[in-house]
């Protein structure tokens, strides 16, 4: 393909929350010959020699838009891909739209709104994970796997030592269910476990301010409740970790990537029922019944250290089948050159 614009909020890999979106940039790179990246702001220096990175960025809403059309405008014809922001696919739908190429949104999250849906009507394709992780019907979506760097989750042994470790990353919210992790954890200690859980993350709000408060006023001495962690140092947390826990009601990509990193997994929701078919001891549960998250830890436990790497590495075979970053953009290419 000769060319495809990319429109993103933040290009920059050390981010904690989109620093992920690089390596999607960077596989998008390898199979165009002109990859034009439109951020609100972002690293030129980050990006492949055939990427041109344009900023609109601006400090009123107003000036936003402008730079947006104006950007958008001046790359035409070329097909777009809009990613997670409903709005880039709704404003660059009437520049985009008359030159008939195609108009891509990727969106992976469980809230619908009115955006989403006037994003959906007016792109000529959505793709997301899969059918669980976008919140419409629609017969134009693709599901195309979460797009996860192997690379930068190499497959590690466990450096932990001594008792079971769990660990849970991503934003504090309310929808991350964390209380619940930490009550599983809890009551597997209760039954004579040795397990402890970490938790890292950003904020970015002040109700989730106010949620991570209320999961430092517990006070238990087996729980951590760390803050953000850059992309850069997320490898070595996932090194440091036995087990990587998610009670999201979405297909949170850190389970994936926990499962990169030959982690064992624990995860309540349905999306990852492929990932996690078969493998014993079972490492889904229910999300509500953290009496369940609890045997299934305490099953983890009982496995040696090598059982649970042969676990983490089925689950990275599967990553690499069904969710790289290879496969992800390779899917995005052939919808833009459709």
């Amino acid at each position: 393909m000769r060319k495809l614009i990319f429109i993103t909020q933040v290009v920059d890999p050390d981010d904690p929350n989109l620093g992920a979106t690089t390596a999607k940039i960077a596989a998008l790179a390898r199979r165009v010959d002109d990859l034009v990246v439109l951020c609100d702001r972002g690293r030129a220096d980050v990006l492949p020699e055939n990427c041109r990175l344009r900023v609109f960025g601006a400090p009123s809403r107003l000036q936003r838009a402008a730079r947006f059309v104006r950007l958008v405008s001046a790359e035409m014809p070329a097909p777009v891909v809009a990613h997670m922001i409903p709005l880039y696919a709704l404003v660059a739908a009437p520049i985009v739209r008359p030159r008939r190429v195609p108009l891509i949104l990727w969106y992976t999250h469980w809230k619908r709104h009115l955006l989403l849906r006037a994003a959906t009507a007016l792109s000529t394709d959505v793709v997301s994970v899969d059918e669980h992780s976008f919140p419409l019907r629609s017969r134009k979506l693709h599901a195309i796997g979460h797009g996860i760097d192997l690379n930068e989750f190499p497959c590690q042994p466990t450096t932990s030592g001594g008792g079971l470790r769990l660990v849970a990353l991503g934003r504090y919210s309310p929808a991350k269910n964390l209380e619940e992790l930490i009550e599983g954890v809890r009551i597997a200690r209760d039954r004579g476990v040795d397990a402890r859980i970490d938790l890292y993350g950003t904020t970015g709000a002040p109700q989730n301010e106010a949620y991570k408060r209320g999961l430092e006023s517990l006070q238990y001495d087996f729980v951590g409740v760390g803050g953000a962690v850059p992309r850069s140092e997320v490898t070595a947390i996932y090194a440091q970790a036995d087990v990587v826990a998610s009670d999201f009601d979405s297909p949170d990509k850190v389970v994936l990537e926990g499962c990169a990193s030959c982690r064992p997994v624990l995860a309540s929701d349905d999306s990852f029922h492929a990932l996690l078919e078969g493998i014993e001891p079972p490492l889904a549960f229910v999300r509500g019944r953290p009496e369940m998250l609890a045997d299934r830890i305490a099953a983890l436990a009982a496995l040696g250290d090598e059982e649970r790497h042969a676990i983490g590495r089925t689950l990275r075979e599967r990553v690499a089948a069904a969710h790289s970053v290879d496969t992800w953009a390779d899917a995005i290419v052939k919808l833009a050159a459709a």
